[in-house]
C-alpha cells in the first residue's frame, strides 16, 4: 500500500522538548509519501486509526514503529447532577499540581528511547500550569484534604457548543469524584457529552471511565520514526 499526506511541523514541542518534530497528517488526496519527507526531521509522529491496518503496515515498511495504543472515551451528561464541591485551581496551586503531574504522568507516548526519560513528567508538568492559566484546557478544578494539601485534580477544556474533554485528571481513589466534576462542569455549560483519552494499556483508568458510564467511541495509534 501507498500512503499519501503531509508532514506538518510540531512548533511547540520542537521547542519543549529540543528535538525538531513533525506529525503526519494521512489524506488520501495528498502527494505520495516516502522516507525522504521524514530525513529532516528527528522526530516524526502518526495517529493512526487502529482499523487502519494496511496503513499501519505501510507505515512501518517506511520506518515507522508503534509506542502507543490510545482508546478514546465519552460520556453522557446527566441533565441533574450534585456538585461535589471543586475548587478552581489557582496560581499558588501551580507548583503543587506541577510536581504531581509530574509524578503521576510518567509513562506516556513522550517516554524514552523516543524522548529524554524525564520528558513525560515535564510535558505533563507543563500541561497542568497550562490548564490553571487557561491555556489549551480552559480550567483546573481540585479537591484538599484537611491538611491544604491537593489530593487530586481535573483540567477541562469546552470544544464546541455540545462537548467537553478531560485533559488530565489524577487523585489515587477519587476517580468517581472527578468525574462527577467533569460533568457538573460540562453541564453549568450547558454542555451534553464528556469525552476523555487514554492509554490502551491503563486499565485502572478504563475501569474508572467505564464505572462512570462512558463507551469507548474510537481506537488509535501512535506511531514514530
Amino acid at each position: 500500500m501507498t500512503l499519501h499526506g503531509t508532514v506538518e511541523e510540531l512548533a511547540w514541542e520542537s521547542a519543549f522538548f529540543g528535538l525538531r518534530s513533525a506529525i503526519v497528517r494521512l489524506r488520501p488526496e495528498a502527494p505520495l509519501l516516502s522516507h525522504a519527507d521524514f530525513a529532516c526531521w528527528q522526530r516524526v509522529q502518526v495517529k493512526l486509526d487502529a482499523s487502519q491496518t494496511q496503513a499501519l503496515d505501510a507505515l512501518q515498511q517506511l520506518g515507522f514503529q508503534l509506542v502507543e495504543g490510545e482508546i478514546d472515551l465519552s460520556v453522557r451528561v446527566p441533565a441533574q447532577g450534585r456538585d461535589p464541591g471543586a475548587e478552581v485551581a489557582g496560581l499558588a496551586d501551580i507548583p503543587a499540581l506541577r510536581q504531581m503531574a509530574a509524578d503521576i504522568f510518567v509513562q506516556s507516548r513522550f517516554r524514552a528511547p523516543w524522548y529524554p526519560p524525564d520528558a513525560s513528567g515535564r510535558f505533563y508538568a507543563q500541561w497542568i500550569e497550562n490548564a490553571v492559566k487557561g491555556e489549551f484546557d480552559h480550567q483546573c478544578l481540585l479537591f484538599r484534604r484537611d491538611n491544604g494539601d491537593i489530593s487530586g485534580f481535573v483540567s477541562m477544556r469546552q470544544l464546541n457548543a455540545q462537548e467537553a474533554r478531560i485533559g488530565l485528571l489524577a487523585g489515587r481513589g477519587m476517580g468517581d469524584k472527578l468525574m462527577l466534576t467533569a460533568c457538573h462542569w460540562a453541564r453549568l455549560r450547558q454542555l451534553t457529552v464528556v469525552r476523555v483519552a487514554t492509554q490502551l494499556g491503563n486499565t485502572p483508568a478504563l475501569k474508572r471511565y467505564i464505572d462512570s458510564g462512558a463507551n469507548v467511541a474510537s481506537t488509535a495509534l501512535w506511531l514514530y520514526r
